[in-house]
Formats: C-alpha cells, sequence, structure tokens
C-alpha cells in the first residue's frame, strides 16, 4: 500500500471519528440509566434509531460524549434498541435550551445484588454499581444529574429474591443519591412485561409490586407501567417499538414528578 494511500485511509478514520464525536456540551442535563437488559435494550435497531439529534449525547464507552444513536449500551453484544434514547428525544424537545446527556451503565442478566458496591457480574465481566458510580462522576463535570432511570427485576423474580427485593430497591435508590449527593433527584423506574402467552408468577407479581409501590416508600420516585407491550420472539426483553413508547412514559413521568418539585 503506497504511502500516501494510507494517509488518506488514516484522514478518513480521522474524520469518521470526529464526526461523531459531539462538541462540548452545555447547560447538560444528565440521566443515569441502569438496571438489566430491559434498560439496556435489546430491540431491533432500525434506521430512526440512528438518526443523531444535535442536543441528545450519550457518555461512550470511552468516557466521551457522542450523538446518543442505539444501541446506547454496550454491557454485551445483544445490545440494541432501548428506552433511553427516546426518553432524550423527548426531553430535548420540550425545552430548546438544554442538552441531554444520557449515561448508559445497564448490566443485562444483573440482579439488584449486583448493584452492590464491589459487586461482579459475571455475564458482563463487570461491576455494575462501581462503573455507573464511575461514569456517573465523570458526566457530572460536564453537567447536573437531573434523573436517574432503572428497570430491573427480572433476575430477581423467584420465591427466594422476591420477598425481600422491595427493601433492597428502597436501599438502592437511597445509596445512589447519597453516592451522587442528589439527595432529591428524580428516580424513575418501570413495571415488568406481562405477555399474554408467558405465566405471570406469584414472585413477579412481588417484584412487580415493589417497584409500583415505590412513589408511597420514597420521595421524589415515579412508576411506569408496561401495559400492552410487546415482546421479542425470546419472550423475556420487550420489542424495539414498546422500548420506544416507554422512553416515551418514562419522559412524561419524569416531567411530571420534575414539575411537581419545582412547584413545592
Amino acid at each position: 500500500m503506497s504511502t500516501l494511500r494510507s494517509f488518506v485511509l488514516l484522514l478518513a478514520s480521522w474524520i469518521a471519528v470526529a464526526e461523531l464525536r459531539a462538541a462540548e456540551p452545555t447547560n447538560l442535563h444528565l440521566y443515569l440509566l441502569v438496571g438489566q437488559s430491559n434498560m439496556a435494550g435489546r430491540g431491533v435497531v432500525e434506521r430512526e434509531d440512528q438518526k443523531p439529534h444535535p442536543r441528545v449525547l450519550m457518555l461512550n464507552r470511552e468516557g466521551a460524549w457522542v450523538p446518543a444513536i442505539d444501541p446506547l449500551h454496550f454491557d454485551k453484544p445483544s445490545a440494541g434498541v432501548g428506552l433511553g434514547r427516546t426518553f432524550g428525544l423527548v426531553i430535548a424537545d420540550a425545552d430548546p435550551t438544554i442538552t441531554v446527556g444520557l449515561i448508559p451503565c445497564a448490566a443485562g442478566g444483573s440482579s439488584i445484588d449486583a448493584w452492590q458496591p464491589g459487586a461482579y457480574h459475571d455475564q458482563t465481566k463487570s461491576h455494575p454499581w462501581d462503573d455507573a458510580i464511575a461514569r456517573a462522576k465523570i458526566a457530572l463535570k460536564s453537567g447536573t444529574l437531573k434523573g436517574i432511570l432503572w428497570h430491573q427485576g427480572e433476575s430477581n423474580a423467584n420465591e427466594t429474591d422476591a420477598p425481600v427485593y422491595q427493601a433492597k430497591l428502597d436501599d438502592l435508590v437511597a445509596r445512589f443519591r447519597k453516592e451522587l449527593a442528589a439527595p432529591d433527584v428524580p428516580f424513575i423506574v418501570g413495571g415488568l412485561g406481562k405477555f399474554d402467552d408467558v405465566p405471570w408468577s406469584a414472585p413477579r407479581e412481588q417484584v412487580d409490586q415493589a417497584l409500583r409501590g415505590l412513589p408511597q416508600r420514597v420521595p421524589h420516585t415515579a412508576f411506569v407501567a408496561a401495559d400492552g407491550f410487546k415482546p421479542k420472539d425470546d419472550k423475556v426483553h420487550f420489542d424495539a417499538a414498546s422500548l420506544r413508547e416507554f422512553g416515551r412514559r418514562y419522559a412524561a413521568a419524569y416531567q411530571k414528578l420534575a414539575a411537581a418539585n419545582t412547584a413545592k
């Protein structure tokens, strides 16, 4: 290969990377995305999911701000469309003075016990809690934390874990707020998928009720229903259309909660 051709290819790669990277964001509102695979997203990516928005960014694996296109997450090779990008689009479109910064940190297959300091999650070869806190603190150098979005519970929907899930969830909220010095930051959770042809067990109901009842137990929190959503063929993960709608529902719940907090 000639020296000139090598230089041209190298220059092209530099330009491609530069185009992907966002300019230094201003008035950056940060949202932490945490939980397991339905937060990370396993929906099939389509062209609409990869159209950049100038004011919706994501913190990539390397800790740089880039345009938020799906997949946002990198927990597993199966990462795809999630709820985060649609959430960000709704929030950004509602306020043209801000830039939304999404911080993807979900770990597919993780139980709530993996979200403890020092805990290791073998499926993703990661430390979900430690990694999320570290990434959040990188992001906080550029903006202000405005919300935490959590979707998790499937891995704890069993007879052993379900009875203690509520206490662990409440503790998780408190730990995030303390560690990130954000005592009143809105914390939004979503319900588990209830699909017509998939059995709904007692432990699954118990975990879902723990999520559903969070706003009655913990201030500045909200629950988002997953009613009417469809699964992928695996009967575990929401399909892409459902996850986009989930993002809109999370955004509506966040906006309502944020407005109520502002009014006080």
